[in-house]
């Protein structure tokens, strides 16, 4: 593994910051700390590209290279969130269902996912509501996210 390399961008959700390594993404966070930089790594200048493209509206899904799941039940569950289209919403409920899993199991990898955005956790939500997001300023940031993939949708 390459030495670790972090770039920011300023987003309207706060500073979105990537670390990473030429070969992969390690993680994203929103509302982190700092300023605004650039990174040098492959994996981490890709990703900054692609969040910058997402958040113009110019891009729907990513395609970067990210550090696996620490098992293949954690894949399943990653792949289940990004199986949700842009601009649309599931419930934890109905996620579950879908992919055999339970609603708790999916509500803790949202809360552990260490991808925001790219693994879209903020388009699951409560049967009763939005629910909790762990990321960013929380569900005020969900909002935000879901309201700008509804406004920009590309059908």
């Amino acid at each position: 593994m390459y030495a670790r390399d972090r770039a920011a961008i300023a987003t309207p959700v706060g500073i979105v910051s990537v670390t990473g390594d030429d070969d992969r993404v390690l993680s994203i966070s929103i509302g982190a700390e700092g300023s605004p930089h650039a990174g040098s790594a492959k994996a981490v200048v890709a990703a900054i590209a692609q969040l910058r493209q997402w958040f113009a509206w110019d891009r729907q899904l990513f395609d970067l290279p990210l550090t696996p799941a620490a098992t293949p039940r954690g894949q399943a569950l990653r792949d289940g969130m990004i199986a949700i289209p842009y601009g649309e919403t599931q419930s934890y409920g109905a996620l579950a269902r879908r992919i055999a899993s339970s609603p708790r199991a999916i509500g803790q990898a949202c809360a552990r996912n260490p991808f925001p955005i790219v693994i879209p956790c903020h388009r699951v939500l409560a049967t009763n509501g939005i629910g909790h997001y762990s990321a960013g300023h929380g569900v005020s940031t969900k909002q935000w996210l879901l309201a700008h993939e509804l406004r920009y949708r590309r059908d």
